[in-house]
């Protein structure tokens, strides 16, 4: 075999290495913005001033066009562009979003140990489609497919090869584990809190729920993935809109959160079904016989509370298991995270930004919890 040796082009691999980073940048900075490119380009040029990021090899002017030449960006006035921008500005393509979907992903799954191939487990061993090196006695019912021949042969030997016959003591079948379908709500906060203090928290929540998306639709198709937001009021959010959510809204509503989530649950035909909601504050809010109840103070309203613990009872009788991502370590949040997992028989992370994307990930490819039916 002949080996060809190249020499070492240093600005051919600065263009494919630098490339590479600066779409990332350009991907964070669109989260960060919730997809509205110009100020995301506006932003990339400041950058582009005060850091000189590219080292002199490319000016922001050829950076942008570059966008444009590969489809990321286009101009718009199609009739169609997003609400408050204008014929001429530029706005995201499908490409663009993809590639969006795509960081976030790699991005989060760069931090994680290998967790191994394959569709969901569940410790229950039963038919599927992965064979296990354990076996176990034979029992009627079992696959004559998953019988160990090898070790059911030497069973009988076991008794003299004068008279050598095969009984069912003798038979020995592969363990195997049971694969789950499973059905997923991510709730996200997006009341004002979430980027109160200076501590932006809505850009990290948005990144976990791209790259869980993508996780799902890509290795997992036959699961299924949808996402609410709760703020004021629940709403369910379209899976191509994931970059341009906002913070707005000043309460949380979580007990009209975990009601939209049961309504969409109710829906999926799957084995298993559960609920990850990400939040940073208490309940504050609830619509009580057509009228708006507030929280005033800063503790914990008991009648918010009690009305938002029952609809985590409801989805405990329904077996839908809720986990809580709590990226704040506020006492009264803590507290009322603490009655709901009770309640709900849940689980709780308090995870700080950083370890938001690992905990959920690792959450939903484990989910220890599973039930097999």
């Amino acid at each position: 075999m002949r080996v060809a040796y190249l020499e070492f082009d240093e600005a051919e691999a600065w263009r494919r290495a630098g490339m590479k980073q600066l779409l990332k940048l350009w991907n964070e900075l669109l989260l960060m913005t919730s997809g509205d490119v110009e100020r995301a380009l506006e932003w990339m040029e400041q950058l582009w001033e005060q850091h000189d990021i590219t080292g002199g090899r490319m000016s922001f002017d050829e950076f942008r066009q570059m966008l444009e030449q590969q489809g990321l960006i286009r101009r718009s006035g199609t009739g169609d562009e997003p609400e408050g921008e204008g014929p001429g500005t530029y706005e995201l393509t499908g490409k663009g979003e993809r590639g969006i979907r795509k960081d976030s992903l790699d991005q989060i799954f760069k931090n994680l140990k290998s967790l191994g191939d394959g569709d969901h487990r569940t410790p229950n061993a039963g038919a599927s489609m992965e064979r296990l090196p354990e076996t176990r006695p034979f029992s009627f019912g079992d696959l004559s497919s998953d019988i160990d021949f090898n070790l059911s042969i030497r069973n009988a030997l076991k008794r003299g090869i004068d008279d050598l016959s095969l009984v069912e003591d003798d038979l020995e079948v592969y363990e195997t584990e049971q694969h789950a379908s499973c059905a997923t709500v991510l709730m996200i906060d997006i009341s004002h809190s979430m980027v109160l203090y200076g501590e932006d928290r809505i850009t990290p929540a948005k990144k976990v729920a791209i790259a869980l998306t993508e996780l799902i639709k890509t290795k997992y198709p036959k699961d299924s993935i949808d996402v609410i937001t709760f703020g004021n009021e629940a709403e369910q959010v379209p899976i191509h809109r994931l970059p341009y959510l906002n913070v707005g809204p000043f309460h949380t509503n979580t007990k009209a959160g975990l009601q939209l989530a049961q309504r969409i649950l109710s829906r999926r035909k799957h084995t298993n079904k559960q609920i990850f909601m990400v939040t940073d504050g208490k309940p504050t809010v609830i619509l009580e016989q057509g009228q708006i109840y507030r929280n005033v103070s800063w503790i914990l309203d008991p009648l918010i509370v009690n009305r938002t613990l029952e609809e985590a009872e409801l989805c405990r009788r329904k077996d839908i298991t809720i986990s809580t991502f709590m990226i704040a370590d506020d006492p009264h949040l803590v507290e009322f995270v603490d009655k709901l997992t009770k309640v709900n028989r849940g689980r709780a992370y308090y995870s700080a930004l950083d370890r938001l994307g690992g905990s959920i990930f690792v959450d939903y490819m484990k989910n220890r919890r599973r039930r097999v039916r």
